[in-house]
């Protein structure tokens, strides 16, 4: 049986969360009025607004476009009180999108955006048509499983703009000043490529999980490689064949080898402390998901925010999407130090050792003697695994 190994960040963790502390970049971190509040912005905890002539201080660091967290309909982002000034009293809308980009009449008189096209990847801000309706994406979208007809009637991640008329073209055309929607990555043979693919081949990662779940594509591993490009991306060769074979050997411990998509003993994991998100949706349970196996309700809102996912609301898109799966494992590898002072990624880059990984995964769970053999578990696989990559010597130590 998989050892059940949770990615707990502990009460100190979810209450820095509550206040902002773990959100906050460098820049934001000084509170400041805001002026009013509007749709989209990134709010530092402390920051002031106004909102229908009321003063309000944000509890936590938030954002989101399409969210609607205003003052009043998200209380527990929110406090009444503070100052604030040089703002309107009334909200003013941030633009969704830049000017130029509603919708323009086509040819012959017809209003409909360029026709969505099933597997593009689209951006917030992108405009779309279909079965005679025009859509805005709200946020980063390819193929959702919720959604894998292509926007429908009402919902995220696609925003009804109205009917349309006049048809549309058979692949995506970039609106004026809108983002551009660009193809799926697509998968690099082996080294000599480029991203991921070039030190992570097809067969080899064949080679290192020949169990794996059908579910863990090496298709969507790259997709969410691409968000990434600092992942095996950073240092010689030789560097960036050590952090492919470091995550994967973590992976793989966490999941028996690529096999299991949930976690076997599933546990609530609400913390019951309120994160930008909420404290925990009605109904769901945040027990761990995917390669790194996500836990805790504060990792989803966060990790969702990072994709432009809501997997606070949705955690269990996790467990139905390749693509996705793997990027809140490469979400949690290059940004959270979890129980560790640096994420796995920057341990890796830095050469502080194989070791300092399982410290940023698990923490004092299996370090400083907290679980030895699990260590060396993991150890095994990452010696395993640079020899298929071809990696050379460890630097820094293996064990934490």
């Amino acid at each position: 049986m998989r050892p059940v190994d949770r990615k707990s960040i502990h009460g100190l963790y979810a209450a820095l969360l509550v206040l902002g502390l773990t959100l906050l970049p460098a820049d934001e971190a000084a509170a400041a009025c805001r002026g009013a509040w509007a749709e989209g912005v990134q709010y530092a905890a402390g920051d002031t607004v106004t909102y229908n002539g009321t003063v309000y201080t944000a509890l936590v660091a938030h954002g989101c476009n399409g969210c609607g967290w205003n003052p009043v309909a998200a209380p527990s982002l929110w406090s009444q009180g503070g100052t604030c000034s040089g703002g309107s009293a009334t909200p003013t809308p941030r633009p969704t999108a830049a000017p130029g980009s509603t919708p323009t009449p086509r040819p012959g008189g017809g209003s409909c955006f360029p026709a969505w096209v099933s597997g593009a990847t689209y951006v917030g801000g992108n405009q779309v048509s279909r079965n005679g309706q025009n859509y805005r994406a709200a946020y980063w979208t390819q193929s959702d499983p919720v959604f894998n007809n292509g926007p429908v009637g009402s919902g995220a991640p696609w925003n009804p703009l109205g009917s349309c008329s006049g048809g549309g073209s058979s692949t995506p055309t970039p609106r004026p000043n809108s983002p551009t929607p660009t193809p799926a990555p697509t998968a690099t043979p082996g080294p000599g490529g480029s991203g991921l693919g070039a030190v992570l081949s097809q067969a080899q990662f064949n080679q290192m999980f020949p169990s794996r779940n059908a579910f863990y594509t090496y298709q969507g591993l790259l997709t969410a490689a691409a968000r990434y490009p600092s992942f095996a991306g950073t240092g010689d060769t030789a560097a960036r064949r050590r952090e492919a074979a470091a995550a994967m050997a973590n992976f793989g411990h966490e999941t028996g080898g690529l096999v299991h998509i949930t976690e076997i003993a599933q546990g609530e994991y609400c913390s019951g402390t309120a994160t930008p998100c909420g404290v925990c949706a009605s109904g769901k349970r945040y027990f761990g998901r995917g390669p790194i196996q996500l836990s805790w309700n504060f990792n989803y809102c966060t990790a969702g925010q990072a994709l432009g996912l809501n997997l606070w609301a949705d955690p269990d898109l996790v467990a139905r999407d390749a693509a996705v799966a793997w990027s809140t494992a490469l979400w949690y590898w290059q940004t959270q130090n979890g129980p560790g002072s640096q994420p796995a990624h920057s341990c890796m880059a830095n050469n502080a050792g194989f070791g300092c990984t399982i410290r940023a995964i698990n923490g004092s769970l299996e370090c400083n003697g907290g679980n030895p053999a699990q260590v060396q578990s993991r150890i095994n696989s990452y010696t395993s695994f640079k020899s298929i990559l071809g990696a050379g010597a460890s630097v820094g130590p293996d064990g934490c």
